[in-house]
């Protein structure tokens, strides 16, 4: 079956990850809770690759940064969109419950993937 993906790159210092990890253990489960298939929240590790453009420099990273690398998978386009209805509208994820984002969302970026290939 195919499947569609929420896909997120999210530049952001190292000091400030135990405040995004705790943010993202709260999207997994309301991501989850929802209906999501799977919710993944992945940070750097290696960033400056020989092969392709590292991300290092394509999210233009700072000595003190990391990248988040993050998906979300549903089985569908029409899937996604109803589960991020839900969760939009989810007391939970409310704009006035995260006062302040522990990285820039000006570098921020976000884009919707129909998989290609899947195993």
């Amino acid at each position: 079956m195919a499947r569609y993906v929420d896909g997120f790159l999210i530049p952001i210092k190292k000091k400030d990850l135990n405040g995004y990890k705790k943010m993202a253990k709260l999207g997994c489960k309301v991501w989850m809770e929802h209906g999501a298939l799977e919710y993944y929240e992945c940070v750097g590790d290696e960033l400056d690759n020989k092969w392709g453009l590292p991300f290092s420099k394509l999210c233009k990273l700072k000595p003190n940064e990391t990248v988040i690398f993050a998906f979300i998978v549903y089985k569908s386009k029409a899937h996604a969109a109803q589960v991020n209805k839900k969760v939009h509208s989810d007391p939970r994820m409310q704009p006035e419950n995260f006062k302040s984002m522990p990285f820039d969302m000006k570098r921020f970026s976000t884009g919707k993937f129909k998989a290609l290939v899947q195993a």
